[in-house]
């Protein structure tokens, strides 16, 4: 339980059952004086632990009008649907959660995880015939002989000793959509995903990095705080928080769109030494050795820290949008709607991997819970429910990357953000401030990895081996955290382009010799697709290709990489 207790410092819970054991760490935002945890029905016979929040607990308590609960907590409704529903009231969740349940009658058990996988969960099997269970890989990677990442969408059962999916929404089968695109339906969705999470009994705020996403996210929270409960318990202004190397042009935006709302503003800054040293910690508790993942990770993870530090226990965040929308740069090499949607597909799947493992991992590292509307279930449904011709890039039309979110918020008589801010477009180079953040990871690197242990690489790392020194000094430091095999697989790979999937590295026959899972190609894409006379990335010199940095909208963290 110690190595997982800064996930949850304000409980620990034990419970014993046989040869059964559930560990909980909570982190208290709903109902924090009497939903200590485990959780249990009337007669205790069914127990539960979770990580997560179930926005629709008060409709579902409804439905349960014959039982009495024990405590407030917006879990407390999940034994008794098992009660009533047997393992099929997973999909009546609205929300994210990871849980394990325990039903003493029969000592069977039941472990879920969310839709697309918010909440990070892993299973590992010991020699013994041991099943283990931990929303982290540091809380059992000792004790298994094999453990894998718990798919998101799908439960386990005891009983069956395997995997179902419960989760089968429309697009799941990738087959294309149909439904006209409607402004005011894609809009009235975004708001209700929002509104939904200021369920809280606790100090909460925004993370704001001045992009679309966030910005949109403090906009709608902060027009219908107002009146919520959150609202009477902590006050209606609406505190942002962004962090970013001094100067950064995009903490000047976020702090244009703060004033905009009339939030109160939090602006930190970091310098390239407090990143560099901050890596070890970072890779520890988010538990990849991706390079954009660490990239992006570390900016947060110091974020986190520091609210925290202010008394805020949950944050309002952006992740999500790039893949449901097609908002990155490669999109705009996407041959047709078909293929279009099958990427957003793709990465909506893959998002348990990378964005929603740094988004969870980096503010739980420090006791810090984010929620990210643009994954809400029923959001999703409506926006991937819209004929893909209408996420198309265009520019004969003024049609740029998630043209119809902005033109969903694209209010004239109650603006929501202010026009240059709705459409502006995401930004590709910095003014030095971002090459520094690259430069001093990978002169760092340098440092610590040679060239003659690169020439080595493919033996000592044969499954996905690092092609840079930056990729392989990141490997040493997991390896040496996560030795084992197992730890090393549940890193994904792959070819990739501007964070493209493998599939969609074929949309352009120039990226093949390119290959730069950082986005780093984005650049050729962004040049070529709006301008007729740009060269093609393929060519420009290594050498300048090396240089180009990435901006990582990453919510709350203004930098470019």
């Amino acid at each position: 339980m110690n190595r997982l207790k800064h996930r949850g410092p304000d409980w620990s819970g034990l419970y014993q059952h046989g040869d059964s054991y559930l560990a909980h760490q909570r982190l208290a935002i709903v109902d924090p004086a009497s939903g200590d945890q485990p959780l249990f029905n009337e007669d205790k016979s069914v127990a539960v632990t979770v990580n997560g929040e179930i926005y629709n607990h008060e409709e579902l308590r409804k439905k349960l009008v014959n039982h009495k609960f024990r405590t407030g907590s917006d879990c407390d409704v999940i034994a008794h649907l098992y009660e009533e529903y047997g393992e099929d009231f997973v999909d009546m969740l609205d929300g994210i959660f990871s849980f394990v349940l325990l039903d003493t009658r029969d000592n069977s058990f039941i472990v879920a995880r969310d839709a697309i996988g918010v909440t990070s969960l892993y299973i590992g099997w010991g020699l013994d015939g041991s099943v283990w269970i931990s929303s982290e890989m540091k809380g059992l990677n000792d004790d298994c002989e094999h453990f894998e990442t718990f798919p998101p969408g799908h439960l386990y059962t005891s009983k069956s000793r395997g995997f179902r999916r419960w989760y089968n929404p429309p697009w799941f089968s990738e087959s294309i959509p149909s439904v006209p695109y409607d402004p005011l339906v894609l809009r009235r969705a975004f708001e209700n995903a929002v509104i939904k999470r200021l369920m809280t009994d606790v100090p909460f705020g925004v993370l704001l990095s001045g992009g679309l996403d966030s910005s949109l996210v403090a906009s709608i929270t902060a027009r219908y705080l107002a009146g919520t409960k959150a609202a009477k318990q902590w006050g209606s202004q609406l505190h942002s928080f962004c962090v970013g190397l001094e100067g950064s042009p995009d903490l000047k935006a976020a702090k244009e769109v703060a004033d905009y709302l009339g939030t109160v503003h939090h602006e930190f800054h970091f310098t390239v030494q407090d990143g560099i040293d901050a890596i070890e910690d970072v890779i520890y508790h988010i538990e990849t050795y991706d390079v954009t993942t660490i990239r992006a990770s570390t900016p947060m993870f110091l974020m986190s820290r520091k609210i925290k530090s202010l008394g805020v226990k949950m944050v309002i965040s952006g992740e999500g949008s790039d893949e449901i929308f097609g908002g990155y740069l490669y999109f705009h090499k996407a041959p047709n709607k078909e293929e279009l949607h099958r990427e957003t597909c793709h990465k909506i799947k893959a998002l348990h991997q990378y964005d929603c493992l740094r988004a969870n991992k980096a503010t739980s590292a420090w006791g810090l819970e984010a929620r990210v509307p643009f994954l809400d279930k029923e959001f999703i449904n409506v926006a991937m429910s819209i004929d893909p011709e209408s996420k198309m890039i265009k520019k004969d039309q003024g049609r740029i990357e998630k043209w119809i979110l902005r033109k969903a918020f694209d209010d004239e008589e109650r603006p929501y953000l202010p026009k240059h801010i709705l459409y502006r477009q995401k930004e590709q180079f910095s003014d030095g401030v971002g090459y520094s953040w690259i430069d001093g990871l990978k002169a760092h690197a340098a440092k610590n990895v040679t060239d003659k242990m690169m020439l080595n690489a493919s033996y000592i790392f044969p499954h996905n081996t690092p092609t840079t020194k930056e990729a392989y000094y990141y490997r040493m430091i997991f390896e040496r955290f996560f030795p084992q095999n197992s730890a090393r697989l549940t890193v994904p790979g792959g070819a990739s382009v501007a964070c493209s999937t493998a599939k969609a590295v074929e949309w352009d026959v120039s990226w093949k010799n390119n290959l730069d899972p950082s986005g780093r190609a984005a650049l050729g894409v962004h040049l070529s697709a709006y301008d007729a006379e740009a060269p093609l990335i393929s060519n420009v010199p290594s050498k300048v290709i090396d240089s180009i940095p990435r901006m990582v909208e990453v919510p709350g963290v203004a930098i470019h990489t």
